[in-house]
């Protein structure tokens, strides 16, 4: 598994020849966005700044494109999609995916803002590898309570997302690391986790 980050919560995993979109920044968006050929699209959030699937067709490739709650299944990837609560003054509506992408169990927490997750949302989220968690505050969970979150749900692997620079030190702080050494991509495989413990990394954009 390789992931790359585009910004905001714009990833790409590529599995094989399998590649899969979280977030796509929109055209319509005032962020950078990129465009590449993708084979799923998963969209928490109907907002210009994740919902960009019109970047993520090329050639005669398609995404299939999941879009809010329920159970998909496609290129042999299974995908559950699960409401998240939302605080007052937050995006409105905003879902939480899970996935098994080379025998390692992904969660996207997308653009949530309550630091409260209900019993579904818990279950699912139960024994995640990989768990990528908003960190930027104001409309999505503060540094402190994100990674209170994080570690609450025992991932071995924390990948931050939708920050600035203060947002980012923040969270280090919570995690008791003043620095990480940011990554242009992770390449990952299910032997590469075994035995850590709430590992953050942090990802520098490709734009």
């Amino acid at each position: 598994m390789v992931i790359t980050y585009f910004g905001k919560e714009f990833f790409k995993i590529q599995q094989g020849d399998t590649t899969i979109a979280f977030n796509p920044i929109s055209k319509d968006s005032k962020l950078k966005t990129s465009r590449f050929g993708a084979d799923i699209a998963l969209v928490t959030t109907n907002h210009p700044d994740f919902n960009g699937v019109e970047n993520l067709s090329f050639g005669d490739r398609e995404p299939f494109v999941a879009r809010g709650p329920g159970e998909y299944e496609t290129k042999n990837i299974f995908i559950k999609g699960i409401t998240a609560e939302s605080k007052e003054g937050s995006t409105p509506v905003n879902t939480i995916y899970t996935l098994s992408i080379d025998k390692m169990k992904v969660c996207f927490l997308g653009a949530l803002s309550s630091k409260t997750l209900s019993a579904e949302a818990r279950e699912a989220i139960d024994g995640m590898d990989i768990l990528f968690v908003p960190i930027g505050g104001e409309r999505v969970l503060s540094p402190a309570d994100s990674y209170a979150m994080a570690v609450s749900l025992e991932p071995k692997i924390i990948i931050p997302m939708d920050y600035d620079e203060s947002t980012l030190k923040k969270f280090l702080k919570e995690g008791g690391e003043e620095k990480t050494e940011p990554l242009d991509k992770l390449t990952v495989k299910l032997k590469d986790i075994e035995g850590k413990e709430g590992e953050i990394v942090v990802f520098t954009p490709s734009v």
